[in-house]
């Protein structure tokens, strides 16, 4: 009776094998491989921003690739691979005897897993008997269609190790910095060790799994004779040496959005095992097509006519045209950009042709420094080089929606493909005036009222050091009772200064962090009321968020949820949930301030340059010597910031007038808005909680203009926190996965 249950069982089971056949890839599609679908990010609206198509695999053939790494694949992974044809049958049955005993034992051979890394879809990624009969039946016809050295070429060019990186020479580079020939034994059993495990093996950040596993690869080669016991002896007590270079995404049609999302990405489906080149997923970001357009031509356009006037301004001595920029781009074909600044400024380009990696690495290879600088100078071609990219303009701007925390809008420089560095979340630079709302919040939160006074007059601050610190203001002071409220929107330095005194530094860093800037390191000095701590533009721009949301926090959205090629979502992702940073009433109060800043104010170009009549709230910055220029404004419905300056802020805007943030990014702000709200992308009716919705500017109606002194940073007793005159350009962490609904 038990034979006959047992035959019917395998009859059963064959003809379920039989029925399975046609259902798995057929020989065709053996021979023509899978058409892969890459994986796409897609905006709000549907619209493809980027792909993965192009990934970071380089193929290689099998004479290409170190002997030592075939060694170790075959010995560890399927050491009969040249005796079966598809199917280890000793191999495969042993691992049901573990299996039925509790424990786990791999039974894929090399070709089984070649068939799951080539058709992911059609075998399936279930750990079930149904996926391992579909890849043994593609595993038998992978053979027939294919020579050993076939499989194993393809195997080795195919399969994933982490960083988007696939196939053996990609990896050999991104961990060892070599080609795949190059890798000597110890290195090819670390990335053999990786097949078990990509992410628990990866020596990049667990390196002592890593190592244990590489002895075991090294175990598995002494076991099938490769090397002796002396050899393995030798070679397990080395330690792991890991020369990490991540490669470099080909940029393709990326912006510095999706290459943020991308970073983060990679990770995602490392860890979800995924492959962004054949899965065709579909990532839903939270980008805004209409306004990321709008963005990115206030950028071009703005930043564009800035570089104008600081080409024209400092090409010859006295040159300041007028408030108009379109003046300044009439004549820039006729000067010599910049020239000026050269002459009258040589022991910094001096510093700038020794801060270069040709200086560093001539010194390095035994040139002396001076003999180095002067041939370096002498070259026309590389000066030229120098001096085109420290006198480029660069800005930054993100849009977020304050209700969700979504990121509608994001432009990391004025063109992702000649400069890649992301001025919204990696850049820190001094935030100057815009600052200062932090300040008038947390004296609402302690009780204080817009109209408490202060005297507009000089003050003495003992420093906690012990130093004096004076802050003053270049337009001088009234000696007159101002209030908190004319303080911020005439942007006064005594009256902040003295806020600060009575809040207290602590009481100011902590509503700082539960805005949204809790990523940069702020530093518990006096002068961090006047924005001398370095912050990206991203945290700010976040900070202004809370405050439209009526003091609710939410950290910045950037992925909604993901779904597969047939539109089936595979990961959702939930907002975090608002936490409360500030009373509403507060931020209500300080809302109504910050619009004051906007009609009659350092921000009042809103209203008379774009025409903008909504209910807008913001603020202007300018830090010493007009190195940054800020702007940030609040709408009902979004928040928008940018950031205007160099990359390196030993060079500035020339004159006091374009060093402004009321003049330079403002402009990128103003032009954005104009286009949003006259598109019909915001409401222009809508209102902040008891706003008012103002009357059309009328040009006889406008207040004289409030200038913002870049001399705002100036203080007597201590110097302000230096900033690093060159921002780095090192990989970034990538960036924090959304909160994922399971």
């Amino acid at each position: 009776m038990a034979l006959w249950s047992v035959a019917a069982l395998l009859a059963l089971l064959l003809l379920y094998v039989l029925i399975l056949i046609p259902l798995t890839p057929g020989i065709k599609d053996l021979k023509q491989a899978r058409a892969a679908r890459a994986s796409t990010l897609v905006a709000a609206d549907g619209e493809v921003l980027a792909s993965f198509d192009q990934g970071l695999q380089e193929r290689v053939t099998l004479a290409q690739i170190s002997p030592h790494v075939i060694a170790a694949l075959v010995a560890t992974e399927d050491h009969r691979f040249y005796q079966h044809h598809g199917i280890d049958i000793k191999r495969t049955l042993g691992a049901v005897v573990y299996s039925l005993k509790g424990s786990a034992q791999g039974g894929s051979t090399i070709t089984q897993q070649l068939a799951r890394n080539m058709f992911p879809e059609e075998i399936g990624r279930s750990r079930n008997l149904n996926r391992k009969l579909k890849e043994l039946i593609t595993a038998l016809k992978i053979e027939a269609t294919y020579s050993k050295t076939e499989i194993l070429e393809a195997y080795l060019n195919t399969v994933p190790f982490l960083y988007n990186t696939f196939g053996i020479e990609m990896a050999a580079r991104t961990y060892f910095d070599k080609s795949a020939f190059q890798l000597d034994i110890l290195e090819s059993a670390t990335l053999v060790g990786m097949l078990k495990g990509t992410n628990y093996y990866n020596p990049v950040s667990n390196p002592e799994r890593s190592i244990v596993r590489r002895n075991v690869v090294l175990g598995q080669m002494l076991k099938h004779d490769i090397i002796s016991q002396a050899r393995f002896e030798q070679l397990r007590k080395r330690p792991l040496r890991v020369h990490f270079a991540r490669q470099a995404e080909r940029a393709g049609s990326d912006t510095h959005f999706t290459a943020y999302v991308r970073k983060w990405l990679i990770d995602w489906a490392d860890e979800n095992d995924y492959n962004l080149q054949l899965d065709g997923l579909v990532v839903h970001t939270t980008l805004d097509f209409a306004l990321q357009k709008a963005a990115l031509h206030a950028v071009e356009r703005q930043a564009g006519a800035l570089q104008a006037v600081a080409d024209v301004e400092w090409s010859a001595p006295g040159i300041n045209l007028s408030s108009s920029a379109g003046d300044y781009a009439a004549v820039r074909g006729a000067v010599n950009p910049f020239q000026y600044f050269w002459q009258s400024h040589g022991a910094l380009a001096d510093a700038f042709v020794r801060e270069s990696s040709a200086y560093r690495k001539a010194v390095d290879g035994g040139e002396p420094g001076l003999d180095a600088l002067r041939r370096l100078k002498a070259d026309r071609s590389f000066i030229t080089q120098l001096r085109a990219a420290k006198s480029r303009l660069e800005a930054g701007f993100v849009a977020l929606d304050p209700a969700s925390g979504a990121i509608k809008a994001w432009v990391g420089s004025r063109d992702f493909q000649r400069e890649q560095f992301d001025h919204v979340v990696k850049a820190e630079r001094q935030p100057g005036s815009t600052f200062k709302p932090v300040v008038y919040g947390a004296a609402l939160e302690q009780g204080l009222l817009p109209n408490h006074a202060y005297l507009d007059a000089v003050m003495n601050i003992k420093a906690a050091d012990g130093s004096i610190w004076r802050p003053t203001d270049m337009s001088g002071t009234s000696g007159a009772q101002m209030t908190m409220r004319d303080g911020l929107v005439y942007s006064k330095n005594t009256i902040t200064a003295q806020v600060m005194q009575d809040v207290g530094l602590p009481g100011i860093i902590t509503l700082a962090r539960a805005l949204g800037i809790n990523q940069s390191k702020l530093q518990s000095v006096p002068s961090l009321a006047l924005g001398t701590s370095p912050v990206t533009l991203l945290e700010m721009v976040n900070a202004y968020a809370t405050i439209a949301a009526q003091g609710e926090y939410r950290k910045p959205v950037f992925v909604t949820h993901i779904s597969d090629r047939d539109g089936k979502t595979v990961a959702q992702f939930a907002a975090a949930a608002p936490q409360r940073a500030m009373t509403a009433a507060s931020a209500g109060m300080l809302t109504d301030m910050l619009r004051g800043v906007i009609n009659r104010g350092t921000g009042t170009a809103i209203r008379y340059r774009f025409g903008i009549s909504a209910d807008v709230a913001g603020k202007t910055g300018t830090t010493q010597n007009n190195a940054d220029g800020w702007f940030i404004l609040m709408h009902p419905n979004l928040v928008a910031g940018a950031w205007v300056g160099f990359n390196d802020n030993r060079v500035t805007m020339r004159s006091a007038y374009w060093g402004q943030g009321g003049h330079n990014a403002l402009l990128l702000v103003g032009d954005f808005f104009r286009t949003a709200l006259d598109s019909g992308k915001l409401d222009k009716m809508a209102l902040f909680p008891g706003g008012v919705r103002p009357a059309p500017p009328r040009e006889e109606a406008l207040p004289p203009e409030v200038v913002e002194e870049p001399g705002e940073m100036r203080q007597e007793g201590v110097a302000p926190p230096e900033e690093p005159a060159m921002q780095s350009a090192e990989p970034e962490p990538a960036p924090d996965a959304p909160a994922q609904d399971r």
